[in-house]
């Protein structure tokens, strides 16, 4: 018999009864029923109930025993007694009768208990995390992950994708976020960069002749953490296509996306079609570039109902042309509380307040604003929201620009608490049509909006004769559930086109020649046209998971200081470490 184990945790069945196996693993659970000694011996691949009674050899060792103790059991396996089967267990029709036990590996008194769903401060979790990896739900999380890669790595080698692996020492790259630098000992006063992503390599290998290129891509950004961004590494797919389209793209993706989440959505419906959004149609309905679908509000441009009107707040505000009046329809939201519970949040969000209207039986309209824009307009207003008796809509006013952010968030909130909000689905759509600059309040000048690799809609064209910021690019992203998953765009692979691109936002072609080298150079020797994406890994990972918190499904994360608090990173690094490499902390005061 092997040193440890004949059979795993989980593998012990009706058909075993009368043999004898060995089984190692953790005491998960130790109960005394009246002298008998019940212990759920666990391991990776599942549990299995042990017996020891007074009459084995085993019991005396037995009692010592403590939770998450490693042991080894020999022992004889039989049927559970009738009534006390597990159906919850695919070992939960028999038991093994203990007549030897080894500890294997005794365990200090625990930070923490693996037993059970108890939730612990994260501290405490991250710093024992080999002891979190081993809670059910944890576990279990981080091997759905591993399942969901390799569900990825097989339907894009499905599509005639060839997995490629670019390189992680770097050159800095503006990809919109702070590089993590890397000094080199070789090179003095010289730094490498962790990539922020593959995108030149990945355009650089379709300019090298090859057709269809993917990696799960490990991607590094110096970023202030939030539970849907770990802090400084995340996982994307990442992928390019030469000589496509948009939607030769389109047609590559959706169903290696929809295919993951269908495999692993645990029966709940997902997108089959996926619609395909403007920005600018994605910020006016849902006040959000990434829109959970699954609410059904749709916002809409109500201003005429309020121009010259009774309501001199908005009525004023509409003499300004930049300015606009949405409004939040809220099916079954008719009620004075539930009115003034939105007006009370709004204020909590830092807004003087949310308009409202309430429609009554005969479709009355009630409240403040229905009062003083007088009936007509009320009905008009209710009219065109497609409302009725016991609903509500809600009132944002001004330059869109400015309260978008608001009025998207007001729209979830109506939704939620309405209890409009389907959970049980996974609802998947494309955003187009992104504009390739906006204008950057921080700098006083025109900036990339999006990913400065892009092509132009209009091309070069477009570049010398339109407004930047009319410009609308080749770009796309995918959202799912309220969540940015992927982004990408079709590449701007001319080179008169990427200097003048580059131009606009302030970078002169000396400058695209000394940051893209590699790829302005390739882009001079035939490049073809060529796009792609990424789609993140760790938040396709925490949807189909049913989690917020990216923490939840990585297997050694850090916490939200940016600290490794396992493992002890960042630290200091020696003095003779620092000599090597040519280097001096000035650290601020303190």
């Amino acid at each position: 018999m092997h040193r440890y184990r004949s059979h795993t945790c989980g593998a012990l069945r009706a058909s075993d009864v009368g043999s004898t196996a060995r089984l190692s693993g953790w005491c998960h659970r130790i109960r005394d029923h009246g002298g008998v000694l019940f212990i759920d011996l666990r391991d990776h691949y599942g549990l299995t109930q042990v017996v020891v009674d007074p009459d084995s050899p085993a019991f005396k060792l037995a009692e010592t025993v403590r939770a998450e103790w490693v042991i080894r059991v020999d022992g004889r396996v039989r049927s559970r007694p009738a009534g006390t089967e597990n159906p919850e267990l695919p070992t939960g029709q028999v038991e093994m009768y203990a007549t030897e036990i080894e500890v294997l590996g005794p365990a200090a008194e625990l930070p923490m208990p693996v037993f059970g769903d108890v939730e612990y401060p994260e501290e405490t979790r991250l710093r024992y995390r080999f002891l979190d990896l081993r809670r059910e739900k944890l576990h279990k999380n981080i091997m759905t992950r591993g399942a969901i890669v390799d569900a990825m790595r097989s339907k894009m080698k499905g599509q005639g994708f060839f997995e490629f692996q670019t390189p992680i020492l770097t050159a800095s790259s503006p990809e919109g976020a702070r590089d993590f630098l890397v000094p080199s000992r070789l090179h003095p006063g010289k730094f490498y960069a962790l990539p922020q992503a593959p995108q030149q390599y990945k355009q650089l290998i379709m300019m090298s002749g090859f057709d269809r290129y993917f990696q799960i891509a490990p991607c590094f950004r110096d970023e202030d953490p939030r539970a849907d961004r770990l802090p400084g590494e995340f996982y994307q797919l990442d992928l390019e296509m030469s000589f496509v389209e948009q939607e030769d793209v389109f047609a590559a993706v959706e169903p290696v996306i929809t295919g993951v989440f269908e495999e692993f959505a645990d029966g709940k419906p997902v997108t089959k079609n996926w619609p395909r959004i403007p920005y600018a149609t994605s910020m006016q309905k849902y006040g959000t570039d990434k829109p959970d679908l699954r609410n059904p509000i749709e916002m809409q441009d109500v201003s005429e109902h309020f121009r010259g009107s009774g309501f001199k707040v908005f009525a004023r505000m509409l003499e300004d042309p930049k300015n606009r009046v949405w409004a939040i329809p809220g099916t079954g939201g008719g009620s004075r509380a539930f009115c003034d519970r939105m007006n009370s949040w709004a204020q909590g969000e830092g807004q003087p307040g949310l308009g409202y209207i309430m429609w009554r039986e005969g479709n009355e309209g009630a409240g403040p604003l229905a009062n003083n824009i007088g009936p007509e307009r009320t009905e008009a207003v209710r009219a065109q929201l497609g409302l009725g008796a016991g609903d509500a809509a809600f009132f944002v006013a001004g330059n869109p620009e400015k309260f978008v952010r608001f009025a998207g968030l007001a729209r979830t909130r109506v939704g939620e608490e309405l209890k409009l909000v389907d959970h049980d689905r996974f609802e998947l759509a494309w955003i187009v049509d992104f504009p390739f600059y906006e204008w950057s309040e921080d700098d006083k000048k025109v900036d990339f909006s999006h990913n400065p690799f892009s092509m132009p809609q209009g091309g070069l064209e477009a570049l010398n004769n339109q407004d930047p910021l009319t410009i609308k690019a080749f770009q796309y992203d995918i959202a799912c559930n309220g969540y940015e998953i992927a982004s990408g765009g079709i590449r701007n692979h001319r080179p008169e086109a990427m200097v003048k691109a580059f131009e606009i936002a302030g970078y002169d072609e000396a400058t695209v020649q000394e940051r893209f080298g590699g790829l302005y150079r390739a882009f001079q020797y035939g490049a073809p046209p060529h796009g792609g994406m990424a789609a993140g890994v760790d938040r396709i990972v925490m949807l189909l998971c049913g989690t917020t918190n990216l923490r939840e499904i990585s297997i050694f994360p850090m916490n939200q200081q940016a600290q490794d608090i396992l493992m002890g990173a960042p630290n200091e690094a020696s003095p003779k470490q620092l000599r090597e490499l040519h280097i001096r902390t000035n650290l601020p005061e303190k």
